[in-house]
């Protein structure tokens, strides 16, 4: 089946440029000029992913970003703007965004970061298939791949998305050294160059839903000069 991509630009050219080449390759596009309608057709449809600018009128990216992740089942999400910075891009990367391109971009590239979520959406989706004969259960950690819920202690821990992925491939396979690179190519689908830094946010985000004390974790922790591995606390 036909995956269905919602657009959300408010510039006509690039809007125009999208649904060309994405329907070339075959997805059905949906486009809205405004923050509102886009919000609209966001909560009212099922999608298969999102591209939303950040600068639009009536409600931002951003906040869009934001909605796509309180849906009950995980859509991938593209970020587009014109704005560059680090803190902008680091700021729609925590809020949940799976990728974000700064304008100008080439449409071969936005159409291969389509296509890459796409792939390691199925991926993730079979694999969690495989795993869900029975939860993993890490000491007072518990990690259900079928519902995606984590509970410590018998409490439920709010994950993102990204963090129940990240938190899920640390759990399977416990003691292993992983480096930030081959975590963003393990979890996020591919190498982004310079995004090191957003599996630091991720990884602190998880400490502090998961870790008695964060500054001192027990259940990740950092290798120095190699990357992070998770341990089950001898306490336990």
């Amino acid at each position: 089946m036909s995956k269905n991509i919602l657009i959300v630009e408010d510039d006509a050219n690039i809007a125009e440029l999208l649904h060309i080449h994405l329907r070339d390759e075959g997805f059905d596009i949906t486009h809205v000029a405004d923050g509102l309608q886009g919000s609209q057709l966001l909560e009212s449809q099922h999608w298969d992913a999102f591209i939303f600018d950040i600068m639009l009128p009536g409600i931002d990216g951003l906040e869009l970003c934001r909605r796509a992740r309180r849906r009950p089942t995980y859509t991938p999400v593209i970020i587009i703007s014109a704005r560059a910075g680090e803190v902008h891009r680091v700021l729609g990367l925590e809020l949940g965004a799976d990728d974000y391109l700064s304008k100008p971009f080439s449409m071969l590239e936005l159409v291969a970061r389509v296509k890459a979520l796409f792939r390691r959406q199925e991926a993730m989706n079979q694999h969690t298939q495989q795993q869900a004969l029975g939860k993993l259960k890490l000491g007072d950690l518990s990690i259900d791949p079928l519902s995606r819920e984590v509970k410590l202690r018998n409490v439920p821990v709010d994950l993102t998305p990204r963090e129940f992925e990240l938190l899920f491939h640390f759990a399977q396979n416990p003691g292993k050294v992983f480096s930030r690179l081959s975590l963003l190519n393990l979890v996020w689908g591919y190498q982004h160059e310079g995004y090191e830094h957003t599996v630091n946010t991720h990884i602190n985000r998880l400490r502090i839903k998961i870790e008695t004390t964060p500054a001192e974790p027990s259940w990740i922790l950092t290798v120095w000069g190699q990357g992070y591995k998770f341990a089950i606390p001898k306490s336990l």
